[in-house]
């Protein structure tokens, strides 16, 4: 008898069970919408229709999930609830979705930024394409820290000095922070001493959040104040420009080379933030990708 009442519990749970995905997908779209009309424009139903789903959707329920005021509507406690963890269920299935069809397909996204890409990587790249033609390979530009999960993105490279959080990270290649002015400034410095002119200067940053320069003038000997004139650039070739413009200094990476040597920018100090350089960072279950693992092992034998 014990194992027939488990039987029946079972299956009774199993009934209980919410059924209707498909009707909480409208429930998704219209509660973005905020409108049944323009849901029903986005599902190519009529509004009717979309009406009706809802109303079968909250008697499943047993709740409602819309307020429903003079031919306007907005999310009950309950409905923005059952929103936000609908919104993060699909957005995580559709995450995973993209990842599959990439396994399949044998392409892997890299995310970095422009900067990195045509300066490092773009003379390098022939020698991993030309070897694996089956591999396709999709660089997104992107800029700042970003989290590879949400961002579509198999694998990033940045700059920085490899302190980031939730995430596997492997050193690619050392790439020192330098301090760097446009000519016309360094003309100033070079009269006036950097110890003099660098409070009066704008200093340019690739994050809001970034310590870099405090670091910098801690290594310097010298007192770092906060300015308000201080300018964030998280696009490092628009930050580089922004420097030979004569708009403040930066602390560039070596990669600036040819614009030093051009005479556009100069080096003003030989203090340096020796621990920076270009890193790898992926999830930690990443590599269990043979394509992105081959890349990786590929990319770390080109900055020996």
């Amino acid at each position: 008898m014990q194992l027939c009442y488990t039987d029946c519990s079972n299956y009774l749970n199993t009934m209980k069970r919410f059924k209707s995905f498909d009707t909480l997908r409208i429930f998704d779209i219209v509660a973005a919408e905020m409108s049944f009309t323009r849901a029903a424009e986005a599902l190519y139903l009529t509004k009717g229709a979309v009406s009706y789903q809802i109303k079968r959707l909250e008697q499943e329920l047993g709740f409602a999930v819309f307020n429903r005021q003079r031919g306007r509507i907005s999310l009950t406690r309950k409905g923005r609830s059952l929103w936000h963890a609908s919104q993060a269920s699909f957005q995580q299935l559709e995450q995973e979705i993209f990842r599959l069809k990439e396994l399949e397909e044998g392409g892997i996204t890299i995310g970095m930024s422009t900067y990195f890409a045509s300066r490092w990587l773009s003379p390098r790249l022939m020698h991993f394409t030309s070897s694996r033609p089956h591999i396709g390979l999709k660089l997104q530009p992107t800029s700042g820290i970003i989290d590879p999960s949400k961002e579509h993105i198999d694998m990033a490279i940045r700059w920085g000095e490899g302190s980031w959080r939730d995430m596997k990270v492997e050193p690619l290649f050392e790439c020192p922070a330098i301090a760097t002015a446009g000519a016309s400034i360094a003309d100033k410095i070079e009269i006036d001493g950097l110890k003099e002119s660098i409070s009066g200067l704008t200093l340019l940053h690739d994050t809001e959040d970034s310590t870099a320069w405090m670091d910098w003038h801690r290594l310097a000997g010298l007192p770092y104040r906060a300015k308000r004139n201080e300018l964030v650039i998280p696009d490092p070739n628009v930050r580089v420009q922004a420097v030979i413009d004569g708009q403040g200094l930066a602390l560039n990476d070596s990669l600036v080379q040819h614009e030093i040597s051009e005479g556009l920018l100069c080096q003003v100090s030989d203090v340096e933030l020796s621990d920076y350089g270009y890193f790898l960072a992926y999830n930690h279950d990443a590599l269990t990708n043979p394509v992105l693992k081959d890349f990786r092992d590929w990319i770390i034998s080109e900055a020996l």
